[in-house]
């Protein structure tokens, strides 16, 4: 059951009766003890709801539009507390964060109803049989899987869980199910990648609903004490990593159409290879892995700036991390040859924080952001930072520092700016 905490005056809710308080046990009989079945079973346009409120058992009729929301308020999101992880991969990078970051940051998620709704990764680690059924009949597709093995005795020594091979089970339940399936495969050098990888990837391109698989370096920070010896990938390392990936897409392309297996960015950052071009990333299904990010803001920058006519001139700085460094600083060169007057220089801001060998702008730290400019960009000037680097809605960098003592400290006017390269190419070209 789950609590209502409030009513939307004038709803369907509100007019059926239901009151701030009320726990709703089952609707049209079926019962509800999350987000997922309250959506799904709240779909129809006449339904029976039986609520508790206090001691008494009630049956209350609701009537409301086909897909309208009835009107009830709860106490979260997803109607519960958020499913914690219970693994202790040797490559986490939550156990990687230094001492004194805000209590949020420790947090581990394992939660399959924030794969469906947020497209969170999962190891099934926290599922049951039950809930696998439950998946399956409520067809809620696809799931996003961390599978990183499918060697079970491998998948238990890297995740410290002893069920995490047998839930491995559940992938191919899934599959015969008709849901479709994102993997995601965090690869440890000398772990399992080489033989374990090949092995892992002709398992999965078996299924006919592994709709795409990302295979991204593990991230390691200057922080692992006592845990697992990890080594990062190399030049070398990095290119047969690639080989492999590259010869199970080639085998999809054979088998289903199109490709379902990629790098990330970094593998090829990693091997000094050039990006492959867009019709490769078959519409990019795992850029939030990283895949095919840096091709699509190149390829959205240049076609803003083809039809981009006119460019201010005002000073504009951009800050970025290691990996998309040269990437942008290609773009902005690539603007002003269009645009000979434009004035926008490119930082690169190295990792002091977590370690070098974290590249990404999305954990860069206010701290290091001021260090690193600080003397170095003019007063005044705007200072372009991507979306990425900051807590969701908040103007408030990993380390709490907020993006008004950045303002104070550096003198500038900074600008928060989208993911996308098409407006990346608006804030450096447009008057702001």
């Amino acid at each position: 059951m789950v609590f209502v905490t409030g009513i939307i005056n004038g709803s369907p809710a509100d007019k059926a009766g239901i009151r701030s308080g009320d726990a709703i046990l089952t609707v049209n009989g079926n019962e509800i003890n999350d987000v997922l079945d309250y959506q799904f079973y709240t779909t129809e346009i006449s339904l029976s709801l039986e609520v508790k409120r206090g001691d008494d058992i009630l049956r209350i009729f609701l009537g409301k539009g086909e897909y309208e929301d009835p009107g009830m308020e709860f106490c979260t999101y997803l109607m519960d507390d958020k499913r914690r992880c219970r693994n202790g991969c040797m490559f986490c990078f939550i156990d990687q964060n230094p001492k004194g970051m805000r209590e949020t940051i420790y947090f581990k998620d394992d939660d399959e109803r924030l794969s469906f709704l947020q497209g969170n990764y999962v190891t099934l680690t926290n599922l049951t049989d039950k809930e696998i059924d439950r998946i399956i009949k409520m067809r809620l597709s696809p799931v996003n899987i961390s599978v990183h093995t499918t060697n079970p005795e491998l998948r238990v020594k890297m995740m410290k869980n002893r069920f995490a091979g047998e839930v491995l089970s559940f992938i191919p339940r899934l599959n015969e199910g008709g849901i479709q399936i994102n993997a995601q495969l965090v690869l440890c050098r000398g772990i399992n990648d080489g033989k374990e990888l090949e092995r892992s990837l002709e398992d999965l391109i078996a299924f006919e609903n592994l709709e795409s698989c990302a295979c991204v370096p593990a991230g390691l920070t200057d922080h692992r004490e006592g845990l697992y010896p990890l080594q990062p990938y190399d030049r070398e390392t990095a290119r047969e990593i690639i080989d492999i990936i590259n010869k199970y897409g080639d085998k999809t392309v054979e088998k289903y159409g199109y490709r379902k297996v990629f790098a990330s960015d970094e593998f090829y950052l990693l091997a000094e290879y050039e990006l492959p071009e867009e019709p490769f990333y078959e519409g990019y299904p795992q850029i939030e892995n990283g895949v095919g990010m840096l091709r699509s803001l190149t390829e959205e920058f240049l076609d803003e700036l083809n039809y981009t006519e006119e460019c201010s001139d005002q000073k504009k700085v951009i800050a970025t991390g290691k990996a998309a460094y040269p990437t942008i600083k290609m773009l902005v060169a690539k603007a002003k040859e269009k645009f000979p007057h434009l004035d926008c220089e490119v930082y690169q801001i190295e990792n002091n924080f977590f370690g070098k060998n974290i590249t990404v702008s999305g954990l860069i730290t206010g701290k290091d952001l001021i260090d690193q400019l600080k003397g170095k960009i003019p007063e005044g000037c705007f200072l372009l930072l991507p979306s990425n680097m900051f807590k969701a809605d908040e103007e408030v960098f990993l380390d709490d520092v907020k993006l008004r003592q950045v303002k104070k400290t550096l003198g500038c006017i900074p600008i928060i700016s989208g993911k996308d390269g098409y407006e990346l190419c608006q804030k450096v070209l447009l008057p702001l």
